[in-house]
């Protein structure tokens, strides 16, 4: 009898636990939209009085340090001269308030505004509203130049991605959709020059999994390291196992601390045939193989996976934040031999 009560009571607690958890998102949510609007407001305010006078940019500027005194006197913090900047470029950025997301916070909305590019401010807009990232991860994907790093990927034939990057973010319906290259692993704290074996990597991805499987990306759930696979009475292991569930499919990485070598190829080209015939079940798609290695020869990986039935792809990774002029450059050297054919 004392059970039951107790099970009653622990059903009603978690019910109002449930409650109010609900409760207080919706209110969180609600204020956030409310502050977001009126911060959009004042920036409309703000732009529109400027526009009423001739010289545009001293009385902008006059009128901002005017009003960030008297806001913050009445208001408190919130009102800097650069937040009051940061609403007046807002507006000047979506000037049609339906496209505000109520999903993004303000703090979101001020990272953003950090991009001059309209198409790469755009890809973060919806990569964060489709991956739910924290302000922090935002600022993470945009420090570490994603959005370049994805069109990199997609090698030199795809103008088109740029757009499509713009307009849905990072849409995921086939095995190269996963594949960065570059991957960034300056989470892990360790610095570039250090030399690193491979179990020792593979440790540290472990240690840090959560932010190793943001910067993998979508849909990626872990499934463990180290997977053995058996082969006659020979073991071989996997370095680490994802699914995808976008996919549905399984995905194995192998860390290689070096060059891409042709004979890690056949290996993980074994173990995805493993997985398709051994473990693989009925709902499941084919596996997909990712080789991380720090460095590549273009023309040697060409050879290597070329003609494969299996889906294995090559990208290098780095322990350090890539510079992002050169990734710029690189694009943009992409994108021009695009245009010339």
């Amino acid at each position: 009898m004392d059970d039951s009560i107790d099970t009653i009571r622990r059903d009603v607690y978690f019910s109002i636990k449930e409650l109010m958890d609900s409760a207080r998102n919706s209110i969180a949510r609600s204020v956030n939209n409310i502050l977001v609007q009126t911060y959009w407001e004042i920036g409309r305010i703000i732009v529109e009085e400027e526009q009423g006078h001739c010289d545009r940019a001293a009385y902008g500027k006059q009128l901002i340090i005017e009003l960030s005194k008297k806001l913050t006197r009445e208001y408190g913090k919130g009102f800097s001269r650069s937040n009051l900047q940061n609403m007046r470029n807002f507006y000047l950025t979506y000037p049609i308030c339906q496209t505000v997301s109520s999903k993004l916070s303000w703090s979101h909305y001020c990272e953003l505004l950090s991009i001059s590019d309209e198409q790469k401010r755009n890809f973060y807009e919806k990569e964060t509203i489709n991956a739910n990232w924290s302000v922090r991860e935002l600022k993470r994907q945009i420090k570490t130049s994603l959005f370049e790093r994805l069109l990199l990927s997609v090698g030199d034939k795809n103008k088109e991605k740029v757009w499509e990057l713009a307009l849905h973010g990072n849409e995921i319906h086939k095995a190269s959709d996963i594949v960065k290259d570059p991957y960034v692993f300056e989470f892990l704290g360790i610095p570039d020059e250090t030399a690193i074996m491979e179990s020792d990597l593979e440790k540290a991805l472990i240690s840090h999994i959560e932010k190793f499987l943001l910067e993998l990306g979508k849909g990626f759930m872990y499934v463990g390291s180290q997977q053995r696979v058996t082969l006659g009475n020979t073991h071989y292991y996997v370095d680490m196992v994802f699914y995808n569930k976008i996919l549905r499919s399984y995905v194995l990485i192998e860390l290689k601390s070096g060059k891409l070598m042709p004979e890690a190829v056949g290996q993980i080209n074994m173990y995805l045939n493993y997985y398709k015939m051994e473990i693989n079940d009925d709902t499941d798609n084919e596996p997909i193989g990712i080789i991380l290695c720090t460095d590549k020869d273009s023309i040697q990986a060409e050879y290597a996976l070329g003609s494969l039935s299996n889906q294995i792809f090559a990208s290098q990774y780095t322990l350090y934040i890539p510079n992002r002029e050169e990734l710029e450059e690189q694009v943009e050297r992409v994108l021009k031999n695009y245009e010339r054919k």
